[in-house]
């Protein structure tokens, strides 16, 4: 029997609940989502089926509100239906796989898994989401069946957006359901597995909340302000923006302070108990509701004087008051920043001599011995702890991996010296000679296993390619300072770009064309993608603005011409190669980044895609083919015997998304709106994006990929402008364009349309290349447009003027 899920139970419809069942119907799952019935109905309430499906509904109402969203699109709540523990019990009973989601409350648990057990057709899987109950507890006195199909899926919020799913084994968890568990999870849900084991709060939460309790801890004890903490554990640690203690506010207060309270009362080693005890603030701002996002204010919160100004404000926990917020400043962070790499912005920190960097080390020491003792309580490997990390809170690395950063031979002789234990497993590693905890060899990783004292291959999916490890390899076979050229093998190679934000520049649209160059001597096909860090992250956010820019304050426009004239050779040979072109975009995939992605044989993309052609936001147009391969995508998809065709009823969506820089919220949304075809793949796990890409590439060549013939466009044409004019007086009147929005919509249209011909006219491509050529150099010589570029190089905000 070949198991499937096609019909999915979320049992509870809580901000978790909900947000599994959305990752689910947008997988394409048919999901039923259940929870009790109100306990305060009145005698004729109980008989309202409306009331008794109060509380489910509300869970699913919210679904088609909260932002950010957690459906990849609004129509995937067809998908879910809702019923109560009541009456609709019984839907349970066809269902593939049954996730329990309530309160964390064993006997409450423990109740609901008896009656599932009654009535779940045998073979199907069901799972908790708890946090840290036992799995041998809960499944207790059920039947042999059950507990051969019930394991742990701990899920992280929000679902769609947190990569990490920990899997947690049953004592009795058969190891085919396990596997099986593993690959859905990784493929449909696009999630990273973490293998742990039955104990407090797993892994992710039991690393991360010690190092967020020990860290308020050490801060009181050595008397650093929340600003000057956040300031050493953001983006310089490579930590999340959020940092620390604004991590703890969208999290909430409430929820971090169940987690460390669970946690001390499930450890049994007394002195790892005090690592969990919370500070007497963090009590107060528990009592006093200050929980932070969910009731406006936590460490941080936000004020509006009279005038409309936001003001920034964070708790001084000394005083309980709030204060005016001020950036920190540390010497450590200044040399950080100078800093070229991650390791040495690491090092800069942890090894300096300031108050900041004293504090720092001391966290950091203190959470790298206390996970290197976790091993093997919650898991097996290095490996387990640092992706949960990586993974459930968008660490850049994990602590073994900030363990080498750091050299794992320097900090255990500073933490010895310091008069800290390091572990045992650790200074024997060291005895033997290793001095790292990972290497890479011929393309593979390798992790230190404590247990056989010997390198093992880090085991992952065929398709999950790390461009990293082929290029540590000797995979790269040409580079520049922009972009790179790796081979996949197989006769594939991959273009990875790796300017800031992955920016289009000169140099990387020539080593574009030299690479395709390559693949045409030497292989069968080409990806373009990177696998640049961040969440969302950046496949490219468009054109080198400053370039640009420069190059028009400084009246050199005949460049920009001579630059967009090869940008439009490169985009036409990526579309018509005698091989195929996959383009593998994620995240922000805006301007020339998605004009690189149109202009490909195919794109297979992340599931999460901001996608969308933004340009007129600075004063310009696509010009890198945009307009043209947005408009051919939209026709081309008309049957050809089909003659008779409205070409408005196209025009008009082309065009909005253009003049009004329409981005995409999801892959999928990318899809609705035009920018991605009916061949057009989604993936749902970023890890796999490039092997996927890949196996495109292979699959096109293999059913004997030709190019696509060159043919004539059908446009609107001379149509356009009167058509457009209307919707831009309407934009005008209503305040939502400015003139200079204006002027530029009609010069796009004309662009988009082909130009004064015809209507139902079919012209040559590159004469749509020529329009948006001289419109993007003439929008160059607008005042308004070169101070858009400014604002947008100074702020990273766009200007309306």
């Amino acid at each position: 029997m070949v198991r499937k899920i096609r019909k999915a139970a979320v049992v509870g419809s809580g901000v978790m609940g909900g947000g599994i069942a959305a990752l689910l119907a947008s997988a394409g799952i048919k999901t039923v989502m259940l929870d009790i019935v109100p306990f305060d109905l009145s005698d004729e309430e109980k008989k309202d089926p409306a009331a008794r499906n109060r509380i489910v509904k509300a869970g699913y109402d919210h679904l088609l509100t909260i932002q950010p969203a957690l459906l990849m699109q609004p129509k995937d709540i067809d998908l879910i239906s809702i019923g109560n523990l009541e009456d609709d019990f019984d839907q349970l009973a066809d269902c593939d796989w049954i996730v329990e989601v309530v309160v964390e409350n064993l006997k409450i648990k423990q109740d609901l898994f008896a009656r599932i057990d009654k009535i779940r057709r045998a073979g199907s899987i069901v799972s908790s989401n708890t946090s840290g109950i036992p799995l041998k507890a809960m499944s207790e006195g059920l039947s042999a069946d059950f507990r051969k199909h019930f394991l742990g899926t701990h899920f992280f919020n929000p679902v769609r957006y947190m990569h990490l799913l920990e899997i947690i084994p049953g004592q009795e968890t058969a190891p085919e359901i396990l596997a099986f568990m593993a690959d859905f999870g990784e493929r449909i849900m696009g999630k990273g597995i973490v293998w742990a084991k039955d104990t407090p709060n797993f892994v992710g939460n039991r690393i991360g909340v010690q190092g967020m309790v020990k860290t308020m801890q050490l801060m009181v004890s050595e008397d650093l302000s929340v600003t000057e903490v956040d300031a050493l554990f953001g983006p310089a640690m490579g930590r999340p923006k959020t940092a620390m203690f604004k991590t703890a506010d969208l999290v909430g207060l409430d929820t971090l302070g169940h987690v460390a309270r669970n946690s001390y009362d499930l450890v049994n080693d007394e002195s790892e108990k005090k690592d969990f005890i919370l500070p007497d603030f963090f009590d107060q701002m528990i009592e006093k509701k200050m929980l932070g996002k969910k009731t406006q204010g936590g460490f941080y919160k936000t004020e509006l004087t009279p005038e409309w100004k936001k003001i920034r404000k964070v708790l001084n926990p000394a005083t309980m008051a709030y204060e005016d917020w001020h950036k920190a400043e540390f010497p450590c962070l200044a040399a950080a920043k100078k800093a070229k790499t991650p390791a040495e912005k690491l090092q800069a920190i942890v090894y300096g001599d300031d108050k900041g960097a004293v504090f720092a080390w001391k966290a950091v020491a203190d959470q790298l011995i206390y996970s290197a003792n976790r091993i093997p309580e919650i898991s097996d490997t290095v490996v387990e702890i640092d992706n949960a990390m990586k993974w459930g809170y968008n660490f850049e690395m994990g602590p073994f991996e900030t363990w080498d950063a750091i050299g794992v031979k320097q900090s255990v002789a500073k933490m010895e010296n310091d008069g800290l234990t390091v572990p045992e497993k650790v200074t024997q590693m060291l005895a033997a000679g290793v001095e790292s905890f990972y290497k890479t060899e011929d393309g593979k990783r390798f992790f230190y296993d404590f247990d056989s004292k010997a390198y093992q291959e880090i085991a992952v999916s065929a398709s999950n390619i790390s461009l990293a490890a082929l290029k540590g390899a000797g995979g790269r076979v040409k580079s520049c300072a922009s972009a790179s050229l790796v081979d996949l093998g197989d006769g594939v190679f991959c273009c990875e770009f790796h300017t800031k934000m992955n920016a289009l520049n000169a140099e990387i649209i020539q080593f574009l064309n030299e690479s395709m160059d390559y693949v045409e001597e030497n292989g069968v096909g080409l990806v373009i993608g990177n696998q640049a860090g961040g969440m969302p992250g950046a496949f490219s956010a468009g054109a080198d603005l400053v370039q640009v820019g420069t190059a028009a304050r400084e009246n050199r426009l005949e460049e920009v011409d001579a630059m967009i004239k090869s940008l439009h050779e490169v985009v036409q040979r990526e579309t018509y190669s005698p091989f195929p072109v996959v383009a593998a975009p994620y995240g922000l995939a805006l301007g020339g980044g998605c004009e690189v992605c149109l202009a490909a044989d195919r794109i297979v993309s992340h599931a999460e895609l901001y996608m969308g052609l933004v340009e007129i936001g600075v004063g310009l147009l696509p010009a890198g083919g945009g307009c043209k391969n947005l408009w051919k995508r939209a026709v081309t998809t008309i049957p050809a015997n089909v003659t008779d065709v409205d070409l408005a009823k196209y025009f008009i969506p082309t065009f909005m998304s253009i003049a009004t820089a329409k981005v995409s919220m999801s892959a999928a949304e990318a899809r609705a709106n035009g920018f991605l075809g009916p061949n057009d793949r989604i993936v749902f796990n970023r890890d796999l994006l490039i092997g996927e890409a890949k196996k495109e590439v292979l699959r096109m060549v293999d059913q004997g990929y030709a190019p696509p013939v060159k043919r004539p466009l059908k446009v609107l044409g001379a149509a356009a402008e009167g058509m457009v004019n209307g919707e831009i007086f309407n934009m005008l009147s209503a305040g939502f364009v400015t003139e200079h929005d204006a002027f530029l919509a009609r010069r796009i249209a004309t662009v988009i349309a082909g130009g004064d011909v015809r209507t139902n006219s079919e012209i040559d491509e590159d004469v749509i290349l020529s329009l948006e050529r001289a419109a993007f150099v003439d929008f160059l010589k607008e005042e308004k447009t070169l101070a858009r570029i400014e604002n947008m190089l100074k702020t990273g905000k766009p200007l309306r003027n």
